[in-house]
């Protein structure tokens, strides 16, 4: 990815797209590149009778304007050396980040937002930009992490996980941070190690080799382990400042591996394209 591509957040206002507006000030300067904050609005609160949200009252335009001014503040006060752009228009949130992402290098979300209910895993709009995005996207959530935490990825020798590898490795390189790489294999629980998990672990040290020898600043670990991979990725996320999953499908769709992070990590999910 270019240095020269924006980091594009969506926001609307909430406490979680307020949070992903922090995360995303973080991460582009530490690519050393510009933030573009969004906001798109319906122009006719009267059309959307039964809201279970209150709509705030005035000018739908005004509100929008003041939803980007505060994302600004918490950009700016989160990494003051940033500069923001501010993109306010009409339409639906989750099409125009879409939209707005064919330029971007990396879109970023909240796991909800006003319209999500705690009861939700992940809202409308994070669920439709991390599956239609054409670049990399981060759903923020989780706890607070810590960025001394290393950055995991799933590798299982697909495709998209050595997509996912390849953009786990750069991140970690420019977070300065140590990189965890997770196999999961189908196997019961064994006493010591076992055929398939020598197995296991000498082909995800193939899969490491050249990423290592490109990115030789990167500390590596590594954890192979039977069971379930979803599990055993949303287990790691409790300990990791980033997971870095792959798009699995046709039309660079996520998994079904990828999907459970989405809903269950602990940590903010990058899936990488």
């Amino acid at each position: 990815m270019s240095v020269q591509e924006t980091v594009l957040v969506g926001t609307d206002g909430s406490e979680p797209a307020l949070t992903a507006v922090r995360w995303a000030a973080l991460e582009a300067q530490r690519r050393g590149t510009t933030l573009t904050v969004l906001h798109a609005y319906d122009e006719d609160w009267s059309a959307m009778p039964g809201l279970p949200w209150p709509h705030p009252p005035g000018d739908p335009r005004d509100h929008a304007e003041a939803v980007v001014a505060t994302a600004r503040e918490a950009a700016t006060g989160a990494a003051p050396a940033i500069t923001v752009h501010t993109v306010v228009v009409p339409g639906d949130p989750a099409a125009t980040l879409v939209g707005h992402a064919t330029t971007a290098g990396l879109t970023v979300v909240g796991h909800r937002g006003r319209g999500g209910f705690t009861s939700l895993m992940l809202g409308s709009v994070g669920q439709r930009v991390a599956t239609r995005a054409r670049c990399s996207a981060v759903v923020v959530r989780g706890r607070t992490v810590a960025f001394t935490d290393p950055v995991a990825v799933g590798a299982d020798g697909s495709p998209a996980a050595r997509v996912a590898m390849a953009a786990a490795f750069g991140v970690a390189h420019v977070r300065g941070a140590a990189l965890l790489a997770v196999h999961a294999y189908r196997e019961p629980l064994p006493s010591g190690l076992t055929g398939r998990e020598i197995a296991a672990a000498d082909m995800l040290d193939r899969l490491l080799d050249p990423l290592r020898k490109e990115f030789p600043d990167v500390p590596v670990g590594t954890l192979v382990h039977a069971g379930p991979a979803a599990r055993l990725l949303v287990g790691v996320s409790h300990q990791a400042q980033l997971i870095v999953a792959g798009a699995h499908e046709a039309g660079g769709l996520p998994g079904p591996i990828t999907w459970q992070l989405l809903h269950h990590a602990d940590c903010p999910v990058l899936v990488a394209r």
